[in-house]
Parts: structure tokens; sequence; C-alpha cells
């Protein structure tokens, strides 16, 4: 049994009348349902989601840098910050999808009727996540929210090379600006061992997060359109098809990270991950043991209104009858130095995809 099925415990396929089952049951069962699955798509995108906050403005904070001061005999030293930091800020929206039926729609809907409307509100959900989520990742621009109860917030991007200082880099000792959208200086077509974005990405990751013997779990993410360029780099080796049992004298990937997309292969350090939903030439890299870039907004537990994907029904006593469902959620990034964006393109700057501008 699955889907809403299990949860009335009927067998899949059943054709029997919610009326029959109650309203009220369906709805409960519907209610479960879509909270199961809101869920199940906080553990997929969680390589990208550090954690939900009640937040709307804090203080991110990371070590800072510098060395220790000299003592004097007689004098007292200039006191330092004990930690390093930024503003981050997150928006708080509000997602629904309003459903009314009539008496004579609702006496013949069946549990499957209940299903199908569910997978299409799910579908439409996760697209709508996915897109609030990489619009953060892909577009550089920093914009402003209006909060009605916080004034106007400022929700900003990956780290994008404006004034935002960040703690010194692996061989520095000093603080100072980053930007990690970057432009290749190449087409995707010239993909190669001399262009490599994969060694670019994993060493703007690296110089932040640290560069372990035997290289770290640094993810890039490439649409299916790179793929072909990614394989013929000289150090590729291929996740194996597991229909295939493969010969002697060949180098297999292992443990591979449970990420969004399919994992096809390991080069130069870092897995490479196809998933369609990024932009054709366009690359994504994030550091899988590094904190992840983005922070989810919520309403407050003190607010009483619902968490998540959830459905409403208008009447108690026939909440199928007019309802809505919805989700209210905003997304910043917290951790802006753990992702890389790369163009591939020789327009001097970094453009943001059409999709995500």
């Amino acid at each position: 049994m699955s889907g809403i099925y299990g949860l009335l415990g009927l067998e899949d396929g059943d054709q029997s009348y919610i009326n029959t089952i109650g309203q009220g049951v369906v709805y409960e069962a519907a209610s479960s349902y879509l909270q199961m699955v809101d869920e199940d798509m906080m553990k997929a995108y969680s390589v990208f989601i550090e954690t939900e906050t009640e937040k709307f403005k804090e203080r991110y904070k990371l070590p800072g840098g510098g060395r220790m001061q000299q003592r004097g005999r007689n004098a007292s030293n200039a006191a330092v910050r004990g930690y390093g930091g930024w503003n981050a800020a997150y928006p708080l929206k509000d997602f629904e999808e309003p459903v009314a039926s009539d008496d004579v729609t609702l006496a013949y809907m069946t549990v499957e009727d209940v299903q199908i409307a569910l997978d299409t509100i799910q579908i439409r959900n996760i697209n709508t996540f996915r897109y609030e989520m990489l619009r953060v990742l892909f577009n550089n621009a920093q914009y402003t929210f209006p909060d009605d109860r916080n004034g106007d917030l400022t929700i900003l991007p990956l780290a994008n090379g404006d004034s935002v200082v960040y703690p010194p880099v692996m061989g520095s000792e000093s603080e100072a600006t980053e930007n990690h959208y970057l432009e290749s200086n190449y087409a995707a077509s010239g993909i190669s061992d001399t262009n490599n974005p994969y060694v670019t990405i994993r060493d703007e990751l690296e110089e932040h997060f640290g560069a372990p013997s035997g290289f770290g779990s640094i993810a890039v993410f490439i649409n299916t359109a790179q793929t072909a360029k990614t394989e013929d780099l000289t150090d590729f080796d291929p996740v194996e098809d597991r229909f295939v049992r493969s010969g002697d004298q060949r180098d297999i990937p292992t443990n591979l990270p449970s990420v969004p997309g399919r994992v096809i292969g390991r080069t130069n350090g870092v897995w490479v991950v196809e998933w369609r939903w990024i932009p054709s030439g366009w690359a994504l890299g994030v550091d899988l043991d590094a904190p992840p870039p983005i922070r989810v907004r919520r309403d407050t537990v003190a607010s009483g209104l619902q968490r998540g994907l959830h459905l409403a029904g208008d009447s108690e006593k026939h909440p199928l009858y007019s309802r809505h469902y919805r989700n209210r959620y905003g997304m910043g990034a917290g951790n802006r130095l753990n992702g890389v964006a790369m163009e591939f393109g020789t327009g001097g700057t970094y453009t943001v995809p059409t999709t995500y501008a």
C-alpha cells in the first residue's frame, strides 16, 4: 500500500467514495501524507539547506583570523574580536493553491481522485521550493523584501564581491571580500584538461573549508548538456552501471554521496552530479562536509501557524468542499561561502541564468 491508501488502510486502487469513508478521515490522512512528502523533500535538499529558523535577521558567525599579539611589559594589547561574520536576512513568503468543489464532484470523488490531486500539489510544491532554492544560489544580486512586521530586509546571495569581508582563506591571515559567482572564460564546449571547471570550483571551496589529503566531499552539479565533455576529462572515473560487473584494472568511485540528481563519477577530487534542474551552461559546487549555504525561515511557533505544506479546509464539517493548500517559508544565504556558481561563457562577467534572473 502506498500514499494515502496506506494511511487509510486501503489497498492501492481502491475505488471507495470519500463520502463513504468520511471527509474528516480522508482530510486527516491527506494532511499526514502532505507532511510526510514535505519532510522527504527537505531531506532530499539537505545538501543545500542548513537549517530552519524563526529569525528574520541574524549575525552569521565564523571563526576570525590573524595572529596573537606579543605582550608588552607595561601596556595592554588591543582587544580583538572573538569571531568573524556577516549579517544574514531571510524573507517569509506565502504560497497557496485554492481548490473548490461542488456537491456533485465530492459525491463522486474517490480515494484515487484525492491521491491524484495530492500528487499534483506535491509536484507544484516541490517545483516552487526548488525554484526558490536555486534562485538563491544562481542569482548574484541582493534584493529587498518588504516584511510586514520587521520592515525592509536585505536578502543576500552567496558571496558576490560586495563589501562584506570574510575570515582569511587558507594561506592568508587577512580577512577579505569574496566572489563565488564565476565566469569560466571559455564556452561549455571548451571544457578540457586545460579548461577544467572542477579544479577551479574545488580550489574556491577548499580555500575556505580545508584541503584534506585524498580530497574531500565537494560536489559539482551540472546539466546533462555538460556530461559528455566532463566524461572526456583524463582524470574522470565513472560510476559503474549497477547492472554491469566491472572488469580488472579499472578505478571505481566508492562511498557515493546522497544528493539530488545522479552521481556520474569523480574527477580532480570532486563528485560530478548530473542534475537536470541545473541550467545548461552553468555549474554549481558545494562542500558536502561544510554547513550548507541556505537557511529557511518559517513562522514562529508562538504564532500558532502551521508549518510546511498542509491542507486547510474552510469548513470543519465539510473540509474537502472548499479548501486550500498552503506553505509559508522563505530562503536566504546564511553560509555565503559554501557555494560556487559558474557560468560557461566568455563575456567577462557572470550572467544570471534567465530562469533565475
